[in-house]
């Protein structure tokens, strides 16, 4: 009982603490930058992913 009780708690508080938003993300959203900010994330991700899909080819080529 204690057990869930612990766990619970636990859990509330840990997603409280994820919704929160700190001064960064206020200001980001504020100046309207996070748009910015999710287009290099996104484009740093894409390029990781085309990178590994060509480095994968490479290696299948060379297994054969």
């Amino acid at each position: 009982m204690l057990n869930k009780i612990f766990f619970t708690l636990a859990f509330m508080i840990w997603a409280n603490l994820g919704f929160s938003q700190s001064v960064l993300e206020e200001t980001f959203y504020q100046s309207g930058k996070i748009n910015v900010v999710i287009a290099i994330i996104l484009v740093i991700l894409l390029g990781l992913f085309f990178y590994l899909v060509r480095l994968n080819k490479k290696i299948d080529q060379f297994k054969d």
